[in-house]
């Protein structure tokens, strides 16, 4: 068997972006490859959420010589092939919708203002609850779920997408240990897959146990690597200043203050 060539799924030359004119981050370049299961650290406010944006095309670059490539294409190009998973905060959890009909929503992406829902459409939507365990699920209110539920939802709607590309922004804030970890061999199966799975998170043990590159980011890049290289005492006080974790021989992760 010849062994497929790995190409890049998400490319990012020279990127400036912000808000109002006001840029967050600067001189970003990074590179993933397909099948690369990818966490982005960094502290509050240096910059992983407009990251992700910039990636979708929520948050414009400011600069004109900036180059963003989603599997060799402009983000607005492949649009049906990358899902982007916001924060929780930014969800209305009180909005009457069932579970069914959120993965349904992945499927609109593809279709024109005024087409219905198909047969397809529903087969699709209930395969992908399949495939994350949570078919039982789909009947019940997004909001009356627990958080690690609610992830397997979103992802959920990627798959009946179609997405190749799966970009979440701190899925695992609010959930327990367990859960975390759930989530994170849920994301190792999607990349078993051939997904691309991008995670901005602070959840550290998960970096060290299932990923396979971090970037670490504040405004600008600090670092990028496999877990091991990325999460030292030396960039981790570069990013965190006063309290900053490091990965213990053992491959616990603690936290010290300096």
């Amino acid at each position: 068997m010849i062994a497929r060539s790995r190409q890049p799924a998400i490319e990012v030359r020279d990127l400036k972006a912000g808000y109002d004119g006001r840029p967050v981050i600067s001189s970003i370049s990074w590179e993933v490859l397909d099948g690369t299961l990818a966490g982005i650290i960094g502290p509050n406010g240096g910059g992983k959420s407009t990251l992700l944006k910039a990636l979708v095309g929520l948050v414009k670059p400011l600069n004109e010589n900036a180059e963003i490539r989603l599997m060799g294409s402009a983000p607005g190009e492949v649009r049906g092939k990358v899902a982007y998973l916001s924060q929780a905060e930014e969800v209305d959890w009180s909005f009457p919708i069932s579970v069914l009909d959120v993965v349904l929503q992945g499927r609109l992406i593809s279709k024109r203002f005024w087409e219905r829902f198909t047969p397809q459409d529903y087969e699709l939507a209930r395969q992908a609850l399949t495939h994350l365990g949570i078919s039982d699920l789909e009947s019940a209110q997004i909001g009356s779920l627990s958080g690690g539920q609610r992830q397997r939802v979103f992802l959920a709607r990627a798959l009946a997408q179609g997405a190749d590309i799966i970009l979440l922004d701190e899925p695992a804030t609010g959930l327990d240990a367990q859960a975390q970890h759930e989530l994170a061999s849920t994301f190792q199966k999607l990349r078993s897959e051939g997904r691309t799975i991008v995670v901005a998170t602070h959840d550290f043990d998960c970096l060290i146990e299932h990923f396979d590159q971090v970037l670490a980011l504040n405004g600008e890049v600090v670092a990028e690597g496999v877990p091991r290289e990325v999460l030292t005492e030396d960039i981790m006080t570069k990013l965190f200043s006063r309290h900053f974790p490091t990965v213990q021989p053992t491959g616990e992760v603690m936290i010290h203050d300096v």
